[in-house]
């Protein structure tokens, strides 16, 4: 079950309470609360689990854009000592060397920058879960402060 199915759960609870007579207070089980709030809590280990689960990844990325950029690097680096017995050659090679470097410096950005958009989106996504979350606990309390200031009056 996600957290916005439990808070709503929570809402009912509160709603379905028994009325105190001569007042507009409500008797809610304070248990199931707390078990509602459990359930809720055992629901976030996963999402941040996700979240770090994404984080890691993006730095396995970027680890493995370095690897690959290193080993074109030390291939381009050895195509030129191999080669570095004429100088047009040489020069060939350098160049080579450099667009191999550009274009692993490219798509090492393109990893970058796409792990770091899907971790966003992800990270995003939790937000506004717990904005909501956030929105739906304090309308809870809100209303069982609005019911106990009622009921002290």
């Amino acid at each position: 079950m996600d957290i916005l199915a439990l808070i709503d759960r929570i809402e009912e609870l509160l709603d379905s309470g028994r009325n105190v007579p001569f007042s507009g207070s409500k008797i809610v089980d304070p248990e199931k609360v707390y078990e509602l709030i459990d359930e809720i809590r055992a629901q976030f280990p996963d999402e941040l689990k996700q979240a770090r689960w994404i984080v890691k990844e993006r730095q396995e990325m970027l680890e493995e854009a370095e690897k690959e950029a290193n080993r074109v690097l030390e291939e381009a680096k050895s195509r030129a000592e191999a080669l570095a017995s004429e100088q047009e050659i040489v020069r060939l090679a350098e160049q080579q060397r450099a667009d191999i470097l550009d274009d692993a410096r490219a798509r090492e950005r393109e990893i970058r920058l796409g792990a770091e958009d899907y971790a966003d989106e992800m990270l995003a996504n939790l937000e506004v879960n717990l904005g909501k979350l956030l929105t739906a606990v304090q309308r809870g309390r809100d209303r069982l402060q609005g019911k106990v200031a009622q009921r002290g009056q």
